[in-house]
């Protein structure tokens, strides 16, 4: 964690004899942070051993130019990484509830388990992209033909991280984009606040996996996001923001 530190700091310190909140994403998370946060995505226990690249990641990122660099604060792009990367550890765990390192497993996984929901466009990549119209809007996105070639998304990892963060910086009317939830750019409608939709951390959830995960109080699930996302607020040297949770909240 010291040596951590001393990663976070030089970085920080860099950005801002730049100027600027963050000059990109490299300068937050290093190979070395990137090491880190991930431990075990490399365990041969992991079915995505060997996949989920720093290099990717770092590539992908870039056809994204204001993901985890767009934030008023150097802060909030830390904020913003830390909170994708809680999501989507949470997505990809092969940790046990309950056991010491159950916040090291993230990116373990690169696709669906029983691969059972909506097949062939069952979930893959870091944020288990699912469903027909999630791949045609990625694909779309980024220039692949995931629909005819959903294996895309878990054999490549470029094409995996960009389906993650196209999902992360894109709103889905009625549900705003994660990454503008994160930075506070989300001002909840008077529907939001009769749902109990409020800014925070536990928005992004309800954005990813509401209809199962929110409104029905406490559950493991909501525990195992948080978990991973104070892991590496805490990595960051970031505050959590308010609403970790959706416990209450109906979905979107």
């Amino acid at each position: 964690m010291a040596r951590f530190a001393v990663v976070a700091c030089a970085a920080a310190a860099a950005a801002l004899l730049l100027g600027v909140a963050a000059a990109d994403v490299a300068s937050i998370i290093t190979q070395d942070v990137y090491n880190q946060m991930l431990p075990n995505r490399d365990n041969p226990l992991c079915p995505a051993n060997g996949f989920y690249t720093y290099d990717a990641f770092i590539q992908a990122a870039s056809s994204f130019p204001g993901f985890g660099t767009s934030g008023s604060t150097y802060e909030l792009n830390r904020r913003e990484l830390a909170a994708f990367f809680g999501q989507t550890s949470h997505e990809t765990t092969g940790g046990t509830r309950g056991a010491a390192d159950q916040f090291q497993w993230g990116y373990c996984f690169k696709e669906e388990i029983s691969k059972a929901t909506s097949p062939p466009y069952y979930g893959r990549g870091p944020i288990q992209l699912t469903g027909q119209v999630n791949y045609q809007q990625a694909g779309d996105a980024i220039g692949q033909d995931l629909v005819s070639n959903p294996d895309l998304v878990s054999s490549d990892p470029v094409v995996s991280f960009k389906t993650a963060i196209w999902f992360w910086m894109t709103a889905q009317s009625p549900k705003p984009s994660c990454h503008d939830v994160i930075l506070g750019n989300w001002a909840p409608s008077d529907a939001d606040a009769a749902a109990g939709r409020v800014p925070g951390y536990g928005a992004i959830t309800n954005i990813i996996n509401g209809g199962i995960e929110c409104g029905v109080g406490p559950n493991d699930a909501n525990v195992d996001r948080i978990g991973y996302y104070q892991r590496y607020c805490d990595m960051f040297g970031v505050g959590y923001g308010d609403n970790l949770d959706c416990y209450s909240q109906q979905h979107f």
